[in-house]
């Protein structure tokens, strides 16, 4: 048949007043994104829940997100967490996920660390992506588990290969300092300039001090000021201060003082404090 939304909410709404569980969860996602329907989040939110009810694990997660971010409806960890669980304990890899997060932060749940790692585990496992990358973290920080730079890294990498741009940034930081790993600036980076490459303002910059250095690359200061500028427009206040250096002793470009008291007032509401005895130099 032809896509057609409108008959698709009439059937589905014939079903789900008849209590179809999953006919009342794809009723709900219409109202939610105005499919067939205007668009509606109470409506939603109200199929959502009675499908929920009944079990449905796609309902469950559903409305732990809409009560995670306010979508339509009243923020509400509180309830957001509930759902989570609910969906999680069914084994949905993203509500695992979510939980682990809202346990590690200590959002609608007491903060509990050692359940945040259980969560982020069991998500990791089905291959999630950012819970591989968040256990790495917990190893790597030694947050509710001991402190494994070599369980830190196998996380970071497994995330890493699927694309995720903070474990790539990440493990271009161990690569670079050689924590967990040997020292190596080629595999740095590589990590860097996938996670670059996808927006990753660190990475960008950490990117930048490589060309700027000549570390790990042949130094070239067009592509250390590309990259900074990259990690700058999304407010990396470190970069910032960088460009404002570059300006004010005339590397890569001619000495600027207006131009580096720009970047250095950037830094400075970003916090970077040690850019305001930077700004005094060239404002005198």
């Amino acid at each position: 048949v032809d896509r057609n939304f409108d008959e698709a909410a009439k059937w589905y709404r014939k079903a789900a007043e008849q209590g179809y569980a999953v006919a009342q969860y794809n009723l709900g996602v219409m109202h939610a994104k105005g499919e067939g329907v205007k668009q509606n989040p109470a409506e939603a939110e109200k199929w959502y829940l009675k499908a929920a009810e009944q079990g449905n694990v796609n309902a469950q997660c559903a409305l732990g997100n809409i009560y995670r971010t306010g979508d339509g409806v009243d923020r509400d960890d509180i309830k957001a967490a509930h759902w989570y669980e609910k969906a999680a304990n069914q084994g949905d890899v993203n509500a695992q996920c979510n939980l682990g997060y809202m346990y590690c932060n200590g959002y609608g749940v007491d903060k509990d660390l050692t359940k945040a790692k259980m969560w982020y585990q069991r998500a990791a496992e089905q291959g999630n992506a950012t819970a591989q990358h968040n256990l790495g973290v917990m190893y790597e920080k030694g947050e509710g588990v001991k402190r494994n730079l070599a369980e830190a890294e196998k996380w970071y990498r497994k995330a890493a290969n699927q694309g995720n741009a903070s474990a790539q940034c990440a493990l271009g930081y161990m690569y670079y300092n050689g924590d967990g790993v040997d020292k190596d600036f080629a595999k740095a980076k590589t990590w860097y300039q996938r996670a670059a490459e996808q927006g990753n303002a660190v990475a960008q910059y950490n990117l930048g001090v490589m060309y700027d250095k000549g570390e790990g690359v042949k130094r070239n200061l067009v592509e250390a000021v590309k990259w900074y500028r990259k990690a700058a427009k999304q407010g990396n206040a470190r970069a910032q201060f960088c460009i404002g250096l570059m300006y004010e002793r005339g590397r890569g470009f001619q000495p600027n003082y207006e131009e580096a008291a720009v970047w250095y007032r950037k830094a400075i509401s970003n916090g970077y404090e040690q850019a305001k005895e930077h700004l005094k130099i060239v404002e005198k």
